[in-house]
């Protein structure tokens, strides 16, 4: 594409990016109504059988469309016809731009996905060597048939421990015991709209932190995708999502010798595009980032993969096809057209930055590495003692052997917390994960 289209192009997409910015000062209802009101979603949450002519249009007039919305020109591939989703978004991590999509604003409920959300706003708040000791008020409330990762009443855990709960076993009891350590549930939803609509995903709202079904609770592919992007920036959130197994205390018990020990369990991330599965391989760069399943949500997943130095961020929301890994299998073709089309294909939309974002100069007392202490303390920069970072099946550029961990090495990390986000530049991406060999 010859440079001054280029420029043309992203000006305009700067200028549409600030625009939409200042139009949020106006009530968020302009932008996206009340989920009450969602002509999109039942009182349950449960989706309605077509999107609502009219949606969102944060970070493009064509997002808020319903369909599918590409610009398909010369040398662009054609998107894959087997996709059966009812929202997804197929965006470029570092430069916010929005590929394609397909009824990226209809509000959906999200399931797990939005435990992205639940991090994205808990993590800086602890440091991971703290620890908790659970008491039975901090389990209240668990809904029936909720994904759990095995925390006892009365064991004492670390903050890491329960972070390697809710993501690899999205465990919707790391989420409660957490959200008791946040001054309770109810403190902890209105933390996560509060964040949510700091990040501009205004078609979220926040009934359960964990996700679980609850009448009035959606989110949309876009809000989804909007939300992954910012928890990237922070070094645990990325350490986490990419983690394929570890390590997890266990109930303390007396051995056959009388002796009080406490064995710990492996738990496996349920990400199948990381962990992979009998009918699905290790996708090529994948490192995370949060999968769910519900019966008003159905499956959904947001993840994040390279190859060849591009970075692309894919969310697919409840396939119609009810296959196994289905969603992950949808996600590996939006993903492997992404690659193909990066650098061919004009965008449909941008990811907006967050609200603060055009605020100049570092806030007093913020923190710039998002994370709990400034410098994500406790594990020496891995996901911690028994854990085991993902490292990807063979890239694309030809590179072999057993494989290595996505490895972002995109710049200089653009600091969040110090308002350094600019619209008009790339935020690149830090390493995701060490090079490791596969475990």
């Amino acid at each position: 594409m010859p440079a001054p289209k280029k420029t043309a192009r992203r000006s305009l997409l700067v200028t549409s990016a600030l625009l939409s910015s200042l139009a949020l000062a106006a009530p968020a209802a302009v932008a996206a109504p009340s989920p009450s009101g969602s002509p999109s979603a039942s009182p349950s949450g449960s989706p309605s059988a077509t999107p609502p002519a009219s949606m969102s249009t944060v970070g493009g007039a064509r997002l808020g469309q319903p369909g599918t919305q590409v610009n398909l020109a010369s040398g662009v591939p054609v998107l894959p016809k087997d996709v059966s989703a009812r929202s997804w978004t197929v965006a470029d991590a570092e430069s916010g731009d929005v590929l394609a999509a397909h009824n990226a604003h209809w509000r959906l409920a999200p399931a797990s996905t939005l435990k992205m959300l639940f991090a994205d706003t808990l993590l800086p708040k602890f440091p991971r060597t703290a620890e908790h000791k659970v008491a039975p008020s901090d389990l209240a409330g668990i809904g029936p048939g909720s994904s759990m990762v095995g925390i006892k009443e009365d064991e004492t855990y670390t903050v890491h421990d329960l972070w390697l709960g809710v993501f690899l076993r999205s465990g919707n009891d790391a989420v409660r015991v957490l959200s008791a350590m946040n001054k309770g549930v109810e403190n902890t939803v209105k933390e996560m709209n509060e964040h949510a609509e700091e990040l501009q995903a205004l078609d979220t709202h926040v009934v359960s932190p964990d996700g679980y079904d609850a009448e009035e609770q959606v989110s949309s592919a876009y809000d989804l995708t909007l939300i992954a992007r910012s928890g990237l920036q922070k070094k645990d959130f990325r350490e986490y999502a990419s983690t394929v197994s570890a390590k997890f205390p266990g109930e303390t018990k007396k051995d056959k010798k009388g002796k009080t020990v406490r064995k710990p369990f492996e738990i496996q991330n349920t990400n199948r595009l990381l962990s992979g599965d009998a009918d699905l391989p290790v996708y090529q760069g994948i490192a995370g980032i949060k999968n769910g399943n519900t019966t008003n949500a159905g499956a959904t997943f947001t993840g994040v993969a390279e190859r060849n130095g591009k970075v692309l961020l894919v969310t697919v929301m409840n396939p119609e096809k009810d296959e196994h890994n289905e969603v992950y299998k949808e996600t590996a073709r939006l993903f492997d057209w992404g690659f193909k089309a990066a650098g061919k294909v004009q965008p449909v939309g941008e990811l907006v930055p967050p609200r603060s974002a055009a605020q100049a100069g570092a806030q007093p007392g913020a923190n710039p590495s998002g994370e709990a202490d400034g410098s994500g303390n406790g594990a020496g920069g891995t996901a911690g003692t028994g854990a085991k970072p993902v490292a990807s099946a063979p890239a694309a550029n030809g590179s072999t052997g057993i494989g290595i961990a996505l490895a972002i090495t995109g710049g200089v990390l653009v600091l969040l917390a110090g308002g350094a986000f600019l619209v008009n530049r790339r935020w690149p991406l830090p390493d995701l994960v060490r090079r490791r060999t596969r475990p």
